[in-house]
């Protein structure tokens, strides 16, 4: 009786590890087409064609309002993009969903303090995930093209999102500096975030959290300004 039933668990955990298997297979090849379709749309500053906005990626920020290394890059990175001339506004998409987290303040207060002008900046307060934010870039924004700016193993599936959305789309990466530890955990998260990426922007293209009525990036961002994450 004991023989048979160690019989059938190791069957069991045969099965199981096969399919665990073949899980993990499966988010490799879909990571790797993710990946290689975004990488067709990287580019370097002195190469980038004009596009409507400059569109910065939200990152962490601390709540004393400083952003985060990696989000300060962004910036850095995409306001360079601007001041290049590369693109007339910028589009800041991150988390806004708490009124005592704000990521999109806090990143256009940094871009005002680097001169950037108040009407060129505008902010999307629900971002709170990649595929939110490209598809309200097309939908709420009505960008047509964009520069996307986040770090490298980011941009990857930003980018792919983006052309799946139909956005013509070109992607700078911002890995001015090292980021030890943080850099490590997300590259491995990215396994799994392409495989939900390759799902939604591929096959099932579900609405994001909120949508609501258009802010042409053509116009004027102050029309953003401290609206939460509601529209």
């Amino acid at each position: 009786m004991r023989k048979e039933i160690a019989i059938k668990l190791f069957r069991l955990l045969k099965m199981a590890l096969v399919i665990l298997m073949l899980i993990a297979v499966t988010m490799l090849l879909i990571s790797s087409q993710v990946k290689n379709k975004g990488a067709l749309f990287f580019s370097e500053l002195e190469n980038l064609r004009p596009a409507q906005a400059v569109m910065i990626l939200g990152a962490r920020v601390y709540g004393d309002g400083r952003v985060s290394l990696m989000l300060r890059d962004r910036l850095d990175m995409g306001s360079r993009v601007y001041s290049e001339a590369k693109a007339a506004k910028i589009l800041l998409s991150g988390d806004h969903g708490q009124k005592d987290y704000n990521e999109v303040r806090a990143m256009k207060d940094y871009l005002l303090e680097k001169g950037v002008p108040e009407e060129d900046i505008f902010m999307d307060h629900a971002g709170f995930n990649t595929y939110d934010s490209m598809y309200r870039a097309k939908e709420v924004f009505e960008a047509k093209s964009l520069i996307v700016v986040t770090q490298e193993y980011h941009l990857y599936r930003a980018l792919f999102i983006a052309e799946e959305m139909g956005i013509e789309v070109q992607g700078i990466a911002a890995d001015i500096h090292y980021y030890p530890g943080v850099y490590l955990k997300n590259t491995v998260r990215e396994l799994a975030a392409r495989s939900k990426a390759f799902v939604m922007a591929k096959i099932i293209r579900p609405e994001p959290r909120f949508l609501g009525e258009t802010i042409p990036i053509t116009g004027d961002g102050r029309a953003t300004d401290d609206l939460l994450g509601q529209d």
